[in-house]
């Protein structure tokens, strides 16, 4: 993790702070501020601790703690009931690991390094893992729109998430071979497994606290400022809870390590997709908040498409700036779009 994103570590006892005092919109900021660095503190712990566990062991950690943070924040939300923050978030999350991560990855390494390359089968069966989401997500609109069935929906939502967490791990068994789970860890530094464990406790922790009052202030917010709380999920809460994530695929694309940047911008999508959308249908069950998997109009549109962009640069093996900067402008395109509507 960068050693800058340390210095935002005071954060933490500012939310607090603000929160005692009853600041709400500063309870806001403050935890979105917190989150950053520990997102980076629990990923840099996860990729460290894996070097001690070995390869499958690791691939499984590194896949159960990648997106844990975004997890975490829309567990709190879904409590709350706040079902549009929740599924924007998702696919915020998605579009963010495929337009912006990614392409700021493709571009900064293509700006240093010039033709890029990458391992294509593995990034083709990511990718393949997403338009298989994006059927999931489609079938549940075109089917049910419209319907007043809605334990219907609830029952097809519960089959469809049971599927998509066996083609997960599907996924990951078949890749577990190309893990290179130790790689990024031993350019930050390694820990020693002691500390590993003990940073990635403590960060777990305080997310979780920084989430609740993220999620506390997400009412007060849209009053007092007129964003929309899907403007909120699928753009603000995805930027935070990745924003660690993408500085760790920008440096491996800047170290010419292309695959690993893919991996980390593909293979987060592909999780959010198969394997956080799964478990948070199955636990609003658990909070008597059933929550389905359809999922509106712009989101699908925008998912869909982000994920069609992702196949054609991941055809042919190699990469260059001009495509990162298609990205990035087309995250900015999308974005600015769910700013206004």
């Amino acid at each position: 993790m960068s050693k800058y994103l340390y210095l935002m570590l005071p954060a933490i006892l500012l939310s607090f702070y603000f929160n005692y005092t009853g600041s709400e919109i500063a309870v806001f900021f403050s935890a979105c501020i917190a989150i950053i660095p520990l997102a980076g503190i629990m990923g840099e712990a996860t990729e460290n601790l894996a070097c001690y566990t070995g390869e499958k062991i690791g691939g499984l950690l590194n896949a159960t703690f990648g997106n844990a943070t975004e997890l975490l924040i829309t567990i709190f939300a879904l409590k709350a009931g706040l079902f549009s923050v929740v599924k924007a978030s998702i696919a915020g999350s998605i579009l963010g690991n495929i337009l912006l991560v990614l392409g700021l990855s493709i571009l900064v390494g293509g700006l240093k390094n010039g033709q890029q390359y990458f391992d294509r089968t593995h990034v083709s069966n990511q990718t393949s893992l997403m338009f298989l989401s994006v059927i999931a997500l489609i079938i549940p609109a075109v089917f049910f729109h419209g319907s007043e069935n809605a334990i219907a929906l609830e029952e097809f939502s519960l089959g469809v998430a049971g599927i998509l967490i066996v083609l997960y791990f599907a996924g990951i068994f078949f890749s577990m071979r190309h893990n290179q789970v130790c790689e990024v860890a031993e350019v930050q530094g390694q820990w020693s497994k002691r500390k590993a464990i003990l940073m990635l406790a403590l960060s777990t922790v305080f997310i979780a606290l920084e989430s609740e009052l993220l999620v506390s202030g997400i009412e007060p917010v849209t009053e007092a400022l007129g964003w929309s709380e899907f403007f909120i999920g699928i753009i603000i809460i995805p930027i935070i809870g990745n924003a660690a994530e993408h500085s760790t695929a920008v440096l491996m694309a800047l170290k010419n390590k292309m695959d690993l940047a893919f991996e980390i911008a593909i293979g987060s999508s592909a999780q959010i997709a198969l394997l956080i959308t799964p478990i948070l249908i199955f636990l609003s069950l658990l909070f008597n908040r059933p929550m389905n998997i359809m999922f509106n109009y712009y989101e699908l549109v925008a998912v869909g498409l982000a994920v069609l962009i992702a196949q054609f640069i991941s055809l042919d093996g190699e990469s260059n700036w001009l495509e990162g900067a298609l990205l990035v402008g087309a995250y900015l395109i999308i974005g600015s779009a769910f700013f206004f509507i």
